[in-house]
């Protein structure tokens, strides 16, 4: 048993783990030739996060996925350079909009260069996707289209915060859908469609990463919280100083409505207070984490997780099947 890829997946196979090692190899290639530029100064911007490191969480369901059918096919490696591409591009684009200090134990592109470089070498990085894209053909075109058009979707919603009378978590979790959810279903859909998969294998498999992707995502909610800058690569509780409306929090809010305790309701007025101040953040953080509203929101990473790995019944029992699920189990132990 070889630990391979992020969370320390367990890969049984030596034929199976020699797969996945060239491949997220060779997307780590890709990735450095797609960010290159004629003007060494968009190479260094683009090639920022990209040299940070990261668990290349997509590209490592790409190559799972395409296990289904044939994983040297040549649309495999591309295809999961075009969906890490995307997330990075997105990635520059929310330390934006969110004021964020530090990425993968990084300063942020927007903190080193400003937020205009930073936006724009997030388009610059969606521009090299496309460009790779339009050699995999127009239905790849489309599926990434649409999973782009969900997750803008999911950010605007985000922003736009939930209408009048709508519950804030189930606001909340269809964010996720949009923002997390779309690209990793695209991961497993681009993996399974590239090698050849049957349809039914490719439907499968976009549902299993659906849910994984917004488990994946809860998982960060948590470690937003619970964890120190060493363990997540990025500043504690940085949503939280944004007023970002995280799953800990938004459960936190519920419980303080729906039961109306001093305690609650003093630790919502915290968190709209001024975050900014360290003191109050660290207090803020410090009170979180030992509130049952985090341990509610483990729960709710639990139940997606759980969704997922039922997804994956239809496959045949496979060394790339078992190594799937035991990602359901390693998002679930990343958030404690």
């Amino acid at each position: 048993m070889t630990v391979v890829g992020p969370f320390g997946l367990s890969v049984r196979d030596q034929a199976l783990e020699a797969d996945v090692q060239a491949g997220l190899a060779a997307v780590e290639e890709g990735l450095l030739e797609a960010t290159k530029s004629a003007v060494p100064f968009i190479t260094e911007a683009a090639q920022h996060l990209v040299r940070a490191g990261g668990k290349r969480f997509r590209p490592l369901l790409v190559m799972l996925a395409a296990q289904f059918g044939d994983p040297y096919a040549p649309g495999v490696v591309p295809s999961a350079v075009v969906v890490e591409l995307t997330h990075l591009a997105t990635l520059y684009h929310d330390d934006v909009m969110d004021e964020a200090a530090v990425r993968r134990g990084v300063p942020s592109a927007n903190t080193r260069w400003g937020n205009s470089v930073a936006v724009l070498t997030g388009d610059f990085l969606f521009a090299r996707a496309s460009h790779i894209l339009a050699d995999l053909g127009p239905e790849a075109v489309r599926v990434q289209a649409e999973a782009f058009e969900r997750l803008v979707t999911g950010q605007i919603l985000e922003t736009a915060g939930p209408r009048d009378g709508r519950d804030p978590v189930e606001h909340y979790l269809d964010v996720l859908g949009g923002k997390t959810g779309s690209l990793v279903a695209v991961s497993c859909r681009f993996g399974a469609m590239m090698s050849g998969a049957d349809d039914t294998v490719v439907d499968v498999l976009t549902q299993y990463g659906e849910r994984l992707g917004v488990a994946f995502q809860l998982a960060d909610d948590v470690l937003d919280i619970a964890s120190d800058s060493h363990e997540s690569g990025k500043t504690p509780g940085t949503d939280l100083r944004e007023g970002i409306p995280t799953l800990p929090v938004l459960r936190l809010r519920e419980r303080a409505a729906r039961l109306g305790r001093a305690e609650d309701v003093a630790l919502c007025e915290l968190l709209d207070s001024d975050l900014t101040d360290d003191a109050r953040h660290a207090e803020a953080l410090t009170l979180l984490r030992a509130h049952p509203a985090l341990e509610q929101a483990r729960r709710d990473t639990v139940r997606y997780a759980e969704e997922a790995r039922a997804a994956l019944a239809p496959l045949p029992e496979c060394d790339a099947k078992t190594a799937l699920t035991e990602l359901c189990d390693a998002v679930v132990h990343r958030a404690g």
